[in-house]
């Protein structure tokens, strides 16, 4: 018989985050259950965790950044076993068949599943999941660590790499946050010459102990002006939640440069049309990544010593982690500790 677990649950709009203990079932087809060891809280949790809106499906376990170790597999379930080290991220699984998928681009599926969305998230001791959505942890890196990477580390890394900007470019990183400080590190050890931009001097020393060979405090100076008198970026990795920026931040975009949106709020964008045309530059948004390139992200963090700066929280803390989110506190990430749950 399959021990009982503590799963944090929110039972009805704008509800609190209350600990529900339950005996989790075997896993489908296709799916296997993972004994959570750690997992994180990401900005997208705030909204999870309202339970607000049309829709929603009662209790709601927000998590989508989950860390741990195999405990069940499905029938017709290969290639994994139990006991495997595992992480879940943003994604969390897909059709398979659609042109998106057929193609790779499984983050793009309209089947697309979210953990805490689609299913119960990972804010929990157990968490069953879709084959497809298990990315392997590498021997060498701590489950605490490897959590975030399954939404902040991989969406940073992806939208870096995937930007193919020459090597020796210049990479600005907007914002030091939850996604920032892990970009400044990406784009250091990537190879680029690395600004940082935030607000206030006191993160000066920060940003260059994580990489950044420049810093810009926003508060000081525009930053579009300042990057404009270091010669330029040939990216601009967006990592802050309010889009107002952006629009001075342009001007100190290169030629055939690029500025990648992966933090967003509900705001629009001001794009002075004239200068993209005449320049050649791209303003584009990312979102994640597949289980896959999860996987890449950390073998990357793994060799260069990539990790992200983390808060260890116990798992029956949740709520207050969300209060601390939405503060502003943490320094960067917030880990919940399944451990602790008994």
């Amino acid at each position: 018989m399959t021990d009982s677990v503590v799963t944090m649950v929110v039972t009805e709009p704008e509800g609190p985050l209350v600990a529900s203990v339950t005996e989790p079932a075997p896993p489908a087809d296709g799916w296997v259950r993972v004994s959570v060891t750690a997992s994180g809280v990401c900005n997208a949790d705030i909204g999870t965790a309202a339970a607000a809106g049309k829709g929603i499906a009662f209790p709601v376990t927000p998590g989508h950044e989950v860390a741990g170790t195999i405990a069940a597999v499905g029938t017709g379930v290969v290639g994994w076993s139990v006991g495997d080290r595992v992480a879940v991220g943003w994604f969390g699984g897909s059709c398979g068949h659609c042109a998106f998928c057929r193609v790779g681009d499984v983050v793009h599926c309209a089947e697309r599943k979210v953990p805490g969305l689609s299913y119960p998230g990972g804010w929990a001791e157990s968490i069953t999941v879709p084959a497809d959505a298990l990315a392997r942890i590498p021997d060498g890196l701590d489950f605490f660590d490897a959590a975030p990477f399954g939404c902040a580390g991989v969406t940073t890394f992806n939208a870096i790499r995937q930007a193919n900007t020459p090597a020796g470019g210049r990479v600005a990183v907007f914002g030091l946050g939850g996604l920032g400080h892990l970009a400044v590190q990406f784009a250091h050890n990537l190879g680029y010459e690395t600004i940082a931009i935030a607000r206030g001097a006191d993160r000066e020393k920060l940003a260059k102990d994580l990489g950044a060979h420049h810093y810009i405090d926003s508060n000081a100076q525009a930053p579009g002006a300042a990057l404009t008198a270091l010669g330029g970026a040939d990216l601009i990795v967006y990592t802050a939640s309010s889009t107002e920026p952006v629009n001075e931040l342009l001007t100190g975009l290169n030629v055939h440069g690029q500025l990648t949106l992966v933090g967003v709020d509900a705001g629009s964008l001001t794009v002075p049309a004239a200068q993209l045309v005449m320049n050649g530059q791209i303003v584009t948004g990312h979102l994640t990544g597949s289980a896959r390139e999860t996987e890449e992200a950390m073998a990357f963090a793994l060799t260069t010593g990539v990790r992200p700066m983390i808060e260890r929280m116990p798992l029956r803390q949740a709520g207050e982690a969300v209060s601390r989110l939405k503060a502003g506190a943490p320094r960067f990430r917030i880990v919940l500790d399944a451990a602790t749950a008994q």
